[in-house]
């Protein structure tokens, strides 16, 4: 659950993130983002808004989508700059995705939109190449 202090509630707040803020889109999402300038007085925490409109699905598949998107997102709000503004907005591609396909085109969106590094977020590592094994394994003979 985010803090009442990271959500943006109020339908203006969402607007001007969407007209003035700059956007990245992938298959499942699209992350609209408006950061302020550094320099302002006590810039507020990170905040952020969700858009799941019906073309994702009926009410459960919608909420089910919300809350994975809150999960990820949460996770990823200390590593943003202070006073940004996100809105996740929902593709019909995210009802089907898993929370692992939907934190890897949210990370991806993050990074072309300059928020986060190269880097994976959330303690999140790459995929784990299996270990090769040797053609013939040494079992400690000495001959």
């Amino acid at each position: 659950m985010l803090p009442a202090a990271a959500r943006l509630r109020r339908s203006e707040d969402f607007r001007v993130v969407l007209r003035r803020g700059s956007r990245a889109g992938r298959r499942r999402l699209v992350v609209h983002a408006l950061t302020t300038d550094p320099s302002a007085a006590a810039p507020d925490a990170a905040r952020a808004g969700f858009v799941v409109s019906k073309a994702v699905g009926n009410s459960v598949v919608r909420h089910r989508v919300t809350r994975q998107l809150r999960h990820l997102v949460s996770a990823r709000l200390g590593t943003l700059p202070p006073g940004s503004s996100l809105v996740v907005r929902a593709l019909p591609p995210a009802a089907s995705a898993s929370s692992a396909e939907l934190g890897a085109d949210l990370d991806a969106a993050l990074r072309r939109l300059g928020l986060t590094s190269s880097r994976r977020t959330a303690g999140e590592g790459a995929p784990r190449q299996p270990r090769q094994q040797d053609a013939a394994p040494d079992h400690g003979s000495a001959v």
